[in-house]
């Protein structure tokens, strides 16, 4: 099937008699007749469900569209996208060991990986998406055990060399971990360029209707944890959990095997059913909606770089962008509906167009249907001292803007009485 028929068709598939709509399984447990068969799920014996903290069908099935939308071998939803990097890296990474990661990554995921991971014992060191090849290899240490980059970077908007990134991650016996929240598998399937693990924050244009809160692992499949030597976790007993070898015992599933087994059983940041439920009813418009969120876009990027009252504007899908032509490589049928701008001013001239707008409203969120508004230095990269704010793309006159699906005439219409109480 075709990407867009995927995101209708994929997942749940109801035999006969069984409800059209994918079911909602809100329970927390599950009863069994025997003990010895509720043994053998807990000894990773056999599939089934036990604890919705650990599975629930709800929530496979949603899972399961995703693995295929993105075309890996298993994927894990979780609670928020924030969970999703987190257990992502953790399931790999202990105290004492290393993994690099591209500076410019949303403000919440570059303080998790620079603050509360290093109070964890892991060190990370981060490097600008434009690092040349030798540089990047050369940073790769002995305990150094991923990379890790957003496809486009939320808010800088960098395009991600996924095919560099990779050819440097598997040189050393790595894989590749790519946040691939902003163009979503309907623009780009990064395991196609060699990336091995995708994160998403379905809270974005997965979801696309501000519903719910949620995440998602997808595993490619592809890497060899045993050949890479680095990854005991993976390829020697859990005393954990029965001595079990996910790398034997699970093959191509190992990596989610035990995000799923090990990391959401101590950490437990699963995403409800409901709200599964919800992410579903989302991708089922997915192709729909990302088509009409980059037609808007790159007609309102176009509009913006032509204002006399914008400095700059910001978006891969623009010509002349320093990333377009990785963005077409990428992402040749379009990146994302989010772009970014500088108003000529100081920042109060920004706060002054943006409490202007009418319809975009200042929002928190991103990527949904309706368009919206933000100060990334002073909401999400917030937290982050004026050299990490830099680093990571954002300046104190930076707006990041949402492009929603409304009518691109009616958006346009909104900036430009903005623009005149500048």
């Amino acid at each position: 099937m075709r990407i867009d028929t995927k995101c209708v068709q994929s997942g749940y598939r109801p035999k006969n008699g069984e409800p059209r709509m994918l079911p909602i399984t809100q329970s927390t447990t599950f009863k069994y007749d025997s003990t010895e068969h509720m043994g053998k799920l807990f000894a990773l014996e056999e599939p089934g469900y036990f604890y919705t903290r650990l599975a629930n069908p709800t929530n496979d099935y949603v899972a399961d569209k995703i693995r295929d939308l993105e075309g890996g071998a298993a994927a894990m939803l979780t609670s928020s996208g924030q969970a999703a990097m987190f257990y992502a890296v953790i399931n790999l990474l202990g105290a004492g060991d290393h993994f690099i990661s591209t500076a410019e990554i949303y403000g919440g995921t570059h303080n998790l990986f620079g603050v509360t991971l290093k109070k964890l014992g892991v060190d990370v060191t981060f490097v600008p998406t434009d690092i040349s090849e030798e540089e990047l290899s050369s940073l790769v240490r002995e305990n150094t055990k991923c990379i890790y980059g957003e496809t486009v970077a939320n808010p800088a908007l960098s395009v991600l060399d996924i095919e560099k990134f990779a050819r440097v991650a598997h040189k050393h016996g790595l894989p590749l971990i790519v946040d691939n929240t902003f163009p979503t598998p309907v623009n780009c399937r990064p395991f196609e360029w060699g990336a091995d693990i995708v994160v998403h924050s379905t809270t974005k244009y997965l979801d696309g209707h501000d519903m719910g809160v949620g995440g998602c692992i997808v595993d490619s499949g592809n890497f060899d944890w045993e050949a890479s030597g680095r990854f005991p976790g993976l390829t020697t007993p859990d005393e954990s959990y029965h001595g079990v070898i996910y790398t034997k015992q699970f093959g191509k599933a190992a990596y989610i095997t035990k995000a799923t087994a090990q990391i959401m059983r101590d950490f437990g940041s699963i995403q409800s059913p409901m709200n599964a439920f919800l992410l579903n009813i989302g991708i089922e418009t997915l192709a729909l909606r990302m088509e009409r969120h980059c037609r808007n876009a790159e007609r309102i990027a176009e509009y913006l770089s032509k204002h006399p009252k914008i400095n700059k504007v910001t978006y891969p899908g623009l010509k002349g962008d320093k990333y377009y032509d990785l963005a077409k490589k990428y992402m040749p049928n379009g990146t994302c509906g989010v772009l970014t701008f500088e108003v000529k001013g100081d920042v109060a001239a920004a706060v002054r167009f943006m409490d202007s707008l009418k319809l975009a409203m200042i929002a928190t969120h991103v990527a949904d249907a309706r368009t919206c508004v933000l100060h990334p230095a002073s909401h999400t990269h917030r937290q982050l001292s004026p050299s990490e704010r830099l680093a990571a793309g954002v300046t104190d006159g930076l707006i990041r803007f949402s492009v929603g699906i409304e009518n691109c005439d009616d958006i346009i219409e909104d900036l430009s009485q903005a623009l005149e109480k500048v």
